[in-house]
């Protein structure tokens, strides 16, 4: 039995299109050219107070950091 073939481009489209999607992106874009991180620059910026508790993208929150760490701090509940 043949499988129906996926539409990665109509998934991804339908995904990353989604206004708080957008809107996500937006802020993340924001606080790397706040640090003043280039395109290529391994690392990431790090909401000290994380903007889905009420952070913000002020200097003052942010911290260049690595990938690594950004990820194994995580969204923590």
């Amino acid at each position: 039995m043949p499988t129906a073939k996926r539409n990665y481009k109509k998934e991804y489209k339908e995904y990353h299109g989604k206004p708080e999607q957008i809107a996500a992106r937006a802020q993340r874009n924001a606080a790397r050219a706040k640090l003043g991180l280039k395109v290529g620059d391994p690392r990431e910026a790090d909401h000290k107070n994380p903007l889905s508790r009420g952070g913000s993208n002020s200097k003052r929150n942010l911290r260049a950091v690595s990938q690594a760490t950004n990820r194994k701090k995580g969204a923590k509940s």
